[in-house]
């Protein structure tokens, strides 16, 4: 048994602790670690287990939820209770007692720095900074006995049960080291970040210092002193004077204490001390590869490494980015911020690459350079077509539509000089690419202003085409007799039929999709509208778009409004569907005791839609067919919708709408600019409700290999390969293919680290709209106070105004909104767009005029404003506001309605 380390001594997680296992290594590396021990987690056990302390630990633990703050305080009392009634001899027992002390005699005894190390701590993705006790200035054995013990103790605070728990790390799992340090009598200490913390810019340090000891510091006491620095030259960027009222210093008889100081006005570093940090800093994240977050003192002149940790709020960059490459987040474009599994992103690779194919090049979609992964999401390279001379003109107002936060910060880092145009020479190799292009989207825009019609038609064939060709190419594959080559067959059929889905949809994409875009901002010139938002559409303008006729999203929405309807005209399954939960009813239909009538309801509608689902762009995320709970849980909210209010009844709404918005638009314009006026609104209306028609072959042709994937997921769990069907998703393309060889080992470990990182990464609440190669990441919206206080601002995206109570979601299968609420979300894709029929309005974090939920807000007439900063978390359930999709505002009011207290929207739709 091992009670005690030195830093000297190779050591391990496990047995150190993250903290002490850092110190070790750094030591053991020649970096300037002031010497110490570590008291390892075997002594923790014996403490713990020996002294009967386990069982009143998971007594008190049973109850404490992370969420009431209340039962876990209590817990948190109780433990530590616990401790303090023992004396810290007993609980340490003889041997680890005797082992502490050998230790601190050999590190020759007087002030030390007793410090928790928990084994789920300064790790790479999880820092746990300041959750357990640090004690200063410890100075003589008996002190050292208990400051063992305190930290020990400290194992179970309010704050630290509840990081770990929403962590997802178990109580029992964890456990606790105790690393003591000999104490620095620092000049000066504080905080050196390796990479710039504000902008996330790998390129700078940051440095943070004060008089005395940096306890003062790292515990919010004191402003410090802040500088920033090149990280390659070491000079000096910025320099802030901090107040530093207060210092910590140590104290002759043990101890530390905290107190006044008039040295504001000093500087607490000279340019050599920040070289030297610098030079350290740099060193130390050579050791790790990764961004460190050290801390340090300086006495004498000389720089002393008390801690270092990796710095866990950065947000990654793609691997090999180049420090000008800049990408924008495919998720935001998408309105899906959760995390993507490996083979999801090879198919949207498939599907991207395909799309070179249209302009004449070759890509391979695994190692295609424009498409990078970070923080287990895609990210879509911009900066090469942003140079570009063309690209810098064309983009930009593609942006509008897509995403104006990431235009506006696009156009802020061509400022900076980081995406400057490339000479003219360079659209020479790529001018005769996209002449093509432009000549084959040009014929198609010709003929769908002589007959929009024919070609809406031709689409729709070409579409229905691409699928019938998967499902055959599939369909071959299934015929392999071998397990291990049918699934390589399977993940070749995978990379084919998805490289065909651009060249397919984009010479018609353009049509129906920047054609009414073109059309709608024309519109705005020719009406003399002064009121266009930032994608450049007037409100007015905008009302054409409300009910468009074959938009195959809000036909879904509309055919699960016949199945709704079939289950109230039932009186056995309305029964049902009010009495049981959404799960149970997916239980019943699942095992035919729903009545035949609402059985064949629901076949039909998951025959056509059931391949839909939220996130459906990733090829990994369950589809309805495989469970329907969600889809119910959406017919169970229909049955308290008012007749009048029901889709069929808001899309007639909608198309007389839209009519008297032609009438008035032709109207204001008069003469040859009238009937100009009149001429595009009717192409737009013929042509945009394609808008969603790419993306739902797309999800089709994914259908049709999702099914395929999971049959052979099935083959792999009979072969003993993997644990279960759907971990064939957390492998990649290649893996897939390399698998018709046979067997592959280590699947089920790197299946599980896949998992554990995708977990990881869905507990991240704040995902960048931007991200810089340097390190930046941009994360702001529109949602800036608009001059006044209680007003947010975003990107207007479907007219009018409705006042009422937030219902902020984060999951539509489990989003409690109830009629005439205003769904308030992070993004929507198209499975989120059933709730729109209870929602009398919408708030999300990220999209455009022409992303998915603007697009079937307007066609339902619910007001919409978008690209709102943080608006899950400076909105509430229950809080009342105004939202006007006109102006783009949403105000807050004084008044906040209860769970119980829903009231009827005021003030809905484009003519309140």
């Amino acid at each position: 048994m091992t009670l005690v380390r030195f830093f000297e001594d190779p050591t391990t997680l496990d047995e150190a602790g993250g903290k002490a296992v850092n110190l070790s290594r750094l030591t053991r590396a020649g970096f300037p670690v002031p010497p110490g021990f570590t008291v390892t987690t075997e002594a923790f056990g014996v403490a713990v287990h020996e002294r009967g302390l386990r069982d009143r630990v998971d007594s008190a633990l049973a109850d404490a939820h992370p969420d009431d703050a209340g039962s876990v305080d209590e817990a948190s009392r109780q433990i530590r209770a616990a401790f303090a009634d023992t004396s810290a001899t007993t609980v340490l027992t003889e041997p680890v007692a005797r082992a502490v002390l050998d230790a601190y005699r050999k590190l020759g005894g007087g002030p030390v720095a007793v410090r928790s190390s928990a084994t789920a701590e300064d790790l790479p993705d999880l820092s746990f900074a300041g959750q357990q006790d640090t004690l200063l200035g410890v100075s003589d054995e008996d002190g050292l006995l208990d400051a063992v013990v305190a930290c020990w103790s400290s194992l179970w605070t309010a704050r630290a049960i509840t990081y770990r728990r929403r962590a997802g790390i178990a109580d029992e799992s964890a456990a606790l080291a105790v690393a003591v340090q000999r104490m620095v009598p620092a000049d000066t200490a504080g905080v050196l970040f390796t990479a710039n913390p504000l902008t996330g810019h790998r390129g700078q340090m940051a440095i943070d210092a004060t008089f005395g000891l940096g306890e003062a510091l790292v515990s919010g006491l004191v402003e410090p002193d802040h500088y920033v620095a090149d990280a390659a030259t070491e000079r000096v960027l910025e320099r802030t004077l901090g107040a530093k009222a207060v210092v910590t210093a140590s104290l002759t008889d043990g101890g530390v204490e905290t107190r006044d100081s008039d040295r504001g006005a000093e500087a607490t570093l000279s340019d050599s001390d920040v070289r030297a940090l610098v030079d350290l800093g740099r060193r130390v994240q050579e050791e790790y590869g990764t961004p460190q977050d050290i801390e340090w003192a300086i006495a004498g002149g000389e720089v002393a490494l008390l801690q270092a940790r990796a710095i866990t709020s950065l947000f990654p960059i793609p691997a090999n980015a180049p420090k000008g490459a800049v990408y924008l987040s495919f998720g935001a474009v998408q309105g899906v911020l959760a995390p993507i599994t490996p083979l999801g992103a090879d198919a949207i690779r498939c599907v991207m690459s395909g799309g070179a194919r249209v302009m004449g090049a070759a890509l391979d979609p695994e190692t295609n350079p424009y498409i990078g992964t970070a923080g287990e999401r895609l990210w879509m390279r911009l900066d090469r077509a942003l140079r570009n001379p063309l690209g810098a003109k064309v983009l930009p107002g593609l942006l509008k539509a897509v995403d104006p936060s990431a235009r506006r910060i696009f156009a802020d880092l061509r400022e900076e000089g980081v995406l400057a145009p490339f000479p003219r020479e360079a659209m020479r190799p790529v001018a005769p690419r996209l002449a093509r292009f432009a000549r084959v989207a040009g014929r198609n825009l010709a003929r769908a202003v002589r007959d929009p019609r024919a070609i809406r038609a031709e689409f729709d064939e070409v579409t229905e085409a691409a699928v019938v060709r998967a499902t055959a190419t599939f369909a071959a594959a299934d015929g392999e007799p071998d397990l291990f080559r049918r699934v390589a067959a399977r993940a070749r059929a995978l990379r084919e039929t998805l490289s065909d889905a651009f060249p397919t949809v984009v010479p018609y994409a353009g049509v129906v999709i920047a054609g009414p875009v073109l059309a709608l901002r024309l519109l705005t010139r020719l009406s003399g509208a002064t009121d266009a938002g930032d994608h450049g559409v007037s409100p007015l303008v905008l009302e054409i778009t409300r009910a468009l006729p074959h938009n195959v999203t809000t036909e879904m929405d509309l055919a699960l409004w016949q199945v709704a309807q079939t289950v109230r005209d039932d009186p056995e399954a309305s029964r049902l569907a009010a009495d049981l939960s959404a799960a149970e009813l997916a239980d019943g239909y699942a095992s035919g005791r729903l009545s035949p009538a609402v059985t064949a309801a629901l076949d039909g509608f998951l025959a056509a839609y059931g391949m839909r689902g939220v996130g459906e762009i990733d090829l990994g995320r369950p589809r309805w067919s495989e469970d329907p709970t969600e889809v119910l849980a959406t017919v169970q909210r229909y049955q308290d919708i008012p007749a009048d209010q029901s889709p069929p009844a808001q899309f007639e709404r909608g198309e007389q709408a839209a009519a008297r918005a032609i009438d008035r638009l032709v109207e204001q314009t008069g003469g040859l600019r009238g009937r100009l006026a009149g001429f595009l609104a009717g192409r737009i209306r013929t042509l945009a409700g394609g808008r969603e028609l790419p993306k739902f072959t797309i999800v089709r042709m994914m259908g049709v290999a999702r099914t395929a994937l999971l049959a052979s997921g099935d083959d792999l769990v009979d072969a003993g390969v993997l644990d279960a069907p759907d971990d064939v998703f957390l492998l990649r393309l290649a893996e897939l293919q390399a698998l018709g060889d046979g067997p592959t080992p280590g699947l089920r470990q790197l299946v599980a680290e896949r998992r554990a990182a995708l977990d990881r990464e869905a507990r991240r609440t704040q995902i960048p709209r931007v991200l810089v190669g340097d390190g930046r990441a941009y994360y702001e919206g529109l949602g800036d106070v608009a001059g006044e206080e209680g007003v947010i601002v975003g990107s207007p995206v479907s007219p009018g105004t409705v006042e009422g109570v937030v219902r902020v979601v984060f999951d539509p299968a489990q989003s409690g909104l109830r009629h005439g609420e205003i769904l308030v979300c992070p993004g929507t894709d198209p499975a989120w767009t059933p709730l729109f029929l209870s929602a009398a309005g919408l708030v999300t974090e990220v999209g455009g005029m022409m992303t998915h939920g603007s697009v079937v807000a307007r066609e339902y007439g619910i007001p919409a404003v978008v690209g709102v900063h943080e608006a899950t978390t400076r909105l509430a359930t229950g809080q009342r506001v105004r939202l006007d999709g006109t102006a783009g505002t949403i105000v807050l009011r004084d008044d906040a309605a209860g769970e119980d207290d829903v009231r009827e929207p005021v003030g809905a739709g484009a003519g309140a």
